[in-house]
């Protein structure tokens, strides 16, 4: 908790909120409201203005890459894995799904360039208004098939030759790297990978210290931090020794489903013993607790979900349910109800309250 910025002490910020998370997930359901948003409000509460984090990215005083918002200083860490592209170690072998890229890429080389020159020239541009002209068309068996532009952008952000200059509007703004990101010294890849290990263990208090592949931000923590052992969990875990043996005051938050703190459900039911599951993509007689539930935290326990959503034409935040693991005490009840309440302030939304 206090890793996550969950304690009964608030962040000053949202620049504090990025700095102690180390990212803010990017994704642009808003069912509720855009993830990076709700993570920022169940930090902050309603001071929070969703304009300050559209206007940092506007003006490059936080970044948008993997999907991820991030501090500009802690691109330096990427830029070595960047130039090893496709590779993600200096020492591994390519795989076949690596070459494939690799050679992809090597094989539309003028489409490359092409849209490295309009950049260069107008940037910063929409994807919709870079030219295609590749000659191997892109093939997948997804939705990227065929979709040429938008696969040679990604490739060459992860190559770092391209990067997200901003938004207009929800769609990516793209330019050069090099007039996006600060001109740090490169970080060696190998050190770089152990100073990304340890700022996201910092960031989460507890990893395990192997993790199941996750794309834009991994799970794990390496071998960053010290060794601990959870009681009745078989896994080898590593802690930010930093954050014990400190007092602890908790507080009570709704959180987005996407919040690091249960994104991963296997170390959210192996440390809260929390059963949840997002159920967007469920018909809807097999739901449990909603399309877009959100889990309620209250101290140091994960104790229910809220079903609820922002209906804006109506102008109403409808809360159809709040599911209590066991029964809340009346202060329990009480704390999540002004959750609640703020909620619903923060989403200007009037609330209608289900019975």
């Amino acid at each position: 908790m206090r890793a996550q910025l969950l304690t009964s002490e608030r962040p000053a910020g949202l620049f504090e909120v990025v700095r102690g998370l180390n990212v803010l997930q990017l994704d642009q359901t808003a069912y509720v409201a855009p993830n990076a948003d709700l993570v920022a409000w169940s930090r902050l509460g309603s001071s929070y203005d969703p304009a300050e984090l559209a206007d940092a990215l506007a003006s490059q005083e936080l970044l948008e890459l993997r999907g991820f918002v991030r501090l500009p200083e802690t691109l330096a860490l990427f830029r070595a894995e960047m130039a090893a592209w496709p590779k993600t170690l200096e020492s591994e072998e390519l795989l076949d799904w690596q070459e494939y890229r690799r050679d992809w890429v090597r094989a539309n080389e003028g489409c490359r360039v092409d849209i490295l020159e309009r950049l260069r020239q107008d940037g910063p541009l929409l994807m919709r208004e870079l030219p295609d002209t590749c000659v191997v068309p892109w093939k997948s068996s997804g939705w990227t098939n065929n979709r040429n532009v938008s696969q040679m952008l990604e490739f060459l952000m992860q190559r770092g030759e391209v990067a997200i200059a901003g938004r207009r509007g929800r769609d990516k703004l793209w330019d050069l790297a090099s007039r996006v990101y600060p001109d740090d010294p490169v970080v060696p890849l190998e050190k770089a990978g152990r100073m990304r290990d340890e700022q996201r263990l910092r960031s989460m208090g507890i990893l395990r210290s192997r993790g199941a592949e996750c794309p834009g931000e991994p799970l794990d923590a390496g071998v960053a931090g010290e060794a601990a052992v959870v009681e009745g969990v078989r896994a080898e875990w590593r802690v930010d020794p930093s954050l014990l043996g400190q007092p602890f005051s908790g507080r009570t938050a709704i959180l987005s489903p996407l919040d690091r703190l249960v994104y991963d459900r296997k170390r959210m039911s192996e440390l809260f013993d929390f059963d949840y599951q997002l159920e967007m993509y469920k018909p809807v007689a097999k739901r449990k607790w909603g399309y877009f539930a959100l889990p309620i935290l209250h101290g140091d326990r994960l104790v229910g979900k809220l079903d609820a959503m922002s209906d804006r034409k109506a102008g109403i935040f409808r809360v159809d349910a709040i599911h209590e693991d066991e029964p809340f005490s009346k202060a329990l009840s009480a704390a999540v109800h002004r959750e609640i309440r703020d909620l619903a302030k923060w989403l200007r939304l009037e609330l209608v309250l289900k019975s």
